[in-house]
């Protein structure tokens, strides 16, 4: 069996444990907004866990570079990696690690054989609503004419704008607000896109499926219906026609002809007679 490569031997031992710190991470995020008013040491803490799992995903991108045998080639096709791990060290910019942290557990969650489309699709789905919900709490909730203040207020709104509804009734009004909501409309215009193309090449591998097996079926009864031919035919052939006499028996079989003795009969025998 040919040996894998140490860097796709890396990707699968580091892949749940870089999983269970996207859930940390997911945890150390929500929490200051979902309770602002907590300790403030249960807040700094959250702020340490987001940077050290941020620091995790970077350890990881370097380790993988250097194992890579191709590291141009490397760099060119995971750029995606690169530009997550190097957004969120711009320190204003606080809402990309979150996009950055998305980026990378999707980008892992991809590599991996046995994560089918719609799995991932719904995580997708549900990851991309927890955080924009919370992204756009934690930037509309002190605007002073915001109408998001809690977080129900906020998965509705992550709900209607990702199903590209928008019912209005709540919207944000910040800038930062307007781009969170920019994104999720496209990121839910894709997703949807995925589904229903997922959906349709279903449906269509299943009438594909049903039509080879149809037409397998009907070669199968054509081809028997040619050996029932071919065998009446031979039938045909052996059998003598109608209205004719059977052929006579060969001498000695049965019956023996006239001044012929019969067997078990001898010649004085005859003579006598």
């Amino acid at each position: 069996m040919k040996e894998q490569p140490a860097q796709v031997r890396w990707e699968r031992r580091t892949q749940n444990p870089l999983l269970a710190l996207a859930v940390l991470f997911a945890v150390a995020y929500a929490v200051p907004i979902v309770i602002p008013d907590a300790d403030p040491a249960v807040l700094r803490g959250c702020m340490y866990a987001e940077w050290a799992v941020w620091a995790a995903f970077a350890a990881d991108y370097l380790m993988r570079l250097g194992l890579a045998q191709d590291r141009r080639l490397f760099v060119r096709t995971h750029w995606l990696d690169l530009a997550a791990v190097l957004l969120p060290l711009v320190q204003p910019l606080r809402l990309l690690r979150l996009v950055a942290t998305l980026l990378l557990v999707g980008r892992r969650a991809r590599m991996a054989p046995q994560v089918r489309l719609t799995t991932y699709v719904a995580g997708a789905v549900v990851g991309l609503m927890m955080f924009g919900s919370l992204a756009v709490l934690s930037v509309e909730r002190d605007a002073p004419d915001g109408n998001i203040r809690t977080l129900g207020d906020a998965v509705w709104w992550s709900f209607t704008t990702m199903t590209t509804v928008g019912y209005g009734d709540h919207s944000p009004t910040t800038g930062l607000g307007r781009v969170l909501a920019v994104g999720l409309m496209l990121s839910g215009i894709a997703l949807l896109g995925v589904v229903t193309a997922n959906i349709a090449a279903w449906f269509i591998s299943r009438f594909d499926r049903d039509d080879a097996v149809e037409r397998a079926q009907l070669a199968l009864l054509t081809e028997l219906q040619s050996e029932v031919r071919a065998l009446r035919a031979e039938v045909a052939r052996l059998s003598p026609p109608a209205g004719l006499p059977d052929p006579p028996s060969s001498p000695g079989a049965g019956t023996p002809e006239p001044g012929v003795p019969g067997p078990g009969v001898s010649a004085a025998g005859v003579a006598r007679a």
